[in-house]
Parts: C-alpha cells; sequence; structure tokens
C-alpha cells in the first residue's frame, strides 16, 4: 500500500529545493526561473520513527526496514493552468494522483529570486493555486454529468449516489469552497473518492521561510496557521534553504548545525509526520532476527486489513494476528518475555490494529 503526496506551489517558491531535501538528491532542478522542473519528479522518504531502534535491539534484528511517505515534485502553477496556461493540464492531471496537496507557500523576501505575482503574499498564492484546482474540478463534473444521470435512469445506484454528492460540491465550488469541504456521511465517502476531485483531497500548508525566521516564523506564517486552522488542517514552518543544506551533511553533523540555528529538529521530519497525520496513517511493526519493518495502515484497520498490507495471501487466509503493544514489548524485553507475562494477544478479524502494535500473523492459504 503506498501513499503520495504531490508538492504545489507557483513557480519559484522553493518546491524543487524543498523536494531535493526531502529525498537527499538532486534529482529535481532547483533554479530561477518557471517551470524548471518539467515532469513530475517522485521520491520516496523514509517516515522517522524512534521505536524502530528500540524493538530492533531487543528482537537482535540484523536490518530495520522503516515504512515510507512518496513525494511527487510537481512544476509550479500559474492563473489560468485549469485551462491549460503554461503547462497546467499536465500538471493537474500529475496531482489527481496523489493522496494528499502540500501547498508550499512563499514566506521570505529576496530580491535575486522572482515573484511570478510580483510580490509576497502566501495567502493570495494559495487562493491561486486553490481557484486553478476548483476550476479543474468543475469542469470534471460537468464532464460526469451526463454519464452518470443516464446510469441513474438506469438503475445503477452508485450513480445516483454520485449525482447527489456532486450536486453538493458544486454548491461548495459555486462558493469558492473546495470540496474537501463538504460534509460526507460514512456511505458517502467510497463515492466520493471515486470522483478524484483536486480540491477532495487533503491538504497541508508549507510555509518556506528565510535561515532568520526557521526557528520562530513571520507575519507571513501566523497568517498561514490561521488560515490553516480555519480549515481543520496544519500549516508547517521550513526553509527549505536550510534543509537543503541539512541534506547534504553526514547524520552525526545534522543535530549540530540545526542546533546553532536554534532549531530541535529538521523541518522536514515535521513535513513526513504531518503528511503521514494527515492521510489518517499510523504505523505497526513486525520484528525477528532478520528485521525489524514499519509498516503503515489506516487508522481504525482491524486485524485482516494490516495483514493484507504485508501481503494480500496473508489478509485472505487470516487465522488471528499475535500482537504485543509497543510498550509492552520494549518494557519487558521482548515477544519471549511478553508471552510470560500474558502480554501477548491472540487477535481476531475484528480487533482494531493500535498504533505500534508489533504483530505477527497467523493464515493458511
Amino acid at each position: 500500500m503506498g501513499f503520495n503526496c504531490g508538492i504545489v506551489g507557483l513557480p519559484n517558491v522553493g518546491k524543487s529545493t524543498l523536494f531535493n531535501a526531502l529525498t537527499a538528491t538532486q534529482a529535481a532542478q532547483a533554479a530561477n526561473f518557471p517551470f524548471c522542473t518539467i515532469e513530475p519528479n517522485v521520491g520516496r522518504v523514509a517516515v522517522p520513527d524512534e521505536r524502530m531502534d528500540k524493538i530492533a535491539a531487543i528482537a537482535g534484528s540484523e536490518k530495520i526496514i522503516p515504512t515510507q511517505l512518496e513525494f511527487v515534485d510537481i512544476a509550479g502553477l500559474v492563473r489560468g493552468a485549469s485551462k491549460g496556461e503554461g503547462l497546467g493540464n499536465q500538471f493537474l492531471a500529475n496531482i489527481r494522483e496523489t493522496d494528499a496537496i502540500f501547498y508550499v507557500l512563499r514566506c521570505f523576501e529576496n530580491g535575486d529570486i522572482t515573484h511570478v505575482e510580483g510580490s509576497i503574499d502566501p495567502l493570495r498564492d494559495a487562493d491561486i493555486i486553490e481557484m486553478e484546482l476548483m476550476l479543474a474540478d468543475m469542469e470534471s463534473l460537468d464532464k460526469r454529468v451526463n454519464a452518470l444521470e443516464k446510469k441513474a435512469k438506469g438503475g445503477d445506484m452508485e450513480a445516483k449516489a454520485q449525482i447527489e454528492i456532486i450536486a453538493e460540491v458544486k454548491k461548495a465550488l459555486d462558493a469558492g469552497k473546495p470540496a474537501r469541504s463538504v460534509k460526507l456521511n460514512d456511505d458517502q465517502k467510497t463515492p466520493f473518492a471515486r470522483l478524484q476531485l483536486l480540491t477532495g483531497k487533503p491538504a497541508l500548508y508549507i510555509c518556506n521561510v528565510s535561515e532568520a525566521d526557521a526557528a520562530t516564523g513571520n507575519d507571513w506564517t501566523v497568517k498561514v496557521a490561521a488560515r490553516a486552522k480555519s480549515e481543520g488542517t496544519q500549516s508547517v514552518i521550513i526553509s527549505a534553504a536550510i534543509e537543503s543544506e541539512v541534506a547534504q551533511l553526514p547524520p552525526a553533523e545534522q543535530t549540530e548545525f540545526l542546533s546553532d540555528l536554534g532549531l530541535t529538529e529538521a523541518g522536514l521530519n515535521k513535513i513526513i509526520r504531518a503528511g503521514y497525520e494527515l492521510l489518517g496513517l499510523m504505523t505497526f511493526f513486525t520484528a525477528g532476527p532478520k528485521e525489524t519493518r514499519a509498516w503503515a495502515v489506516r487508522k481504525g484497520a482491524k486485524a485482516p486489513d494490516a495483514a493484507g498490507v504485508i501481503h494480500t495471501d496473508f489478509e485472505r487466509g487470516f487465522i488471528k494476528a499475535e500482537t504485543i503493544a509497543y510498550i509492552d514489548f520494549v518494557t519487558l524485553g521482548g515477544e519471549v518475555k511478553a508471552r510470560d507475562a500474558g502480554k501477548l494477544r491472540q487477535e481476531g478479524k475484528e480487533y482494531i490494529v493500535q498504533d505500534g502494535d508489533v504483530m505477527h500473523f497467523k493464515f493458511n492459504v
């Protein structure tokens, strides 16, 4: 099960610099002119989790394999992207394939780096991006309605459900609100997801600031944070330039470098964790002499769902899950001692996986 986040923004806001730092590569060209990224760059990054080291030490694991998120660096959008301005149509299609969208907003002044709008205003920039995505969604819905109406007349219940959802989404879009603002009941969530609406995806705001503002933020980041809160999401403050430098340093030097700047951790860790939370994910572990491995699963997932993340056969032939809570595994000193203490549980198909569970699946196919 893969999860990916699209990095979007206007040209010259630091998207590719951020992507380079995230993936610790220079795969994405970072240059001071629009559309320097022609194809979407894709990179996978490990989700930081200090629990893995503790589990691996106790289990005597040879390897540690973290769970990962995929990031897609999508070239800069401009006004009119929904109508094909710049390289808009291609980029909008790339965004459609992602699970969540990260809006990178420029919150720094630098006369040497041009801004496509001529001034710094992250809220305006966010509005431009959102409007282009909403216009694209409106066009997409208009194209779907006729076909869905024909199916609905033929008795297709899913088509009827989607038509009802489309009516509500159109009301929101006409009012200048994204599709994700529409309140859905549990039965509507699946047909809504199948519409693949750009503004239906969860969104995170990333405030790219100067080195001087990396630790405290600035007036612009305060405004972005207020907007994020009003929308029920988050904002993260980073300096893409600093993160790019940190990514090139040996791990032993990174902490000292960040400390000198008044930072307790890399901003990238905050972005990855925020993305993980935005997608509604949590982690369970498998551990043994060969490896300790982290696996991502949706919050609220049941034991067979978690088994299926490892292999479809595990889910298809699920019998039970031997489960130890992380705190019990670490406190007691591993599987054998947890079993002796009665902390290893046999869980069935209805068990809801908890974050940090150390699991072993029994199956038969």
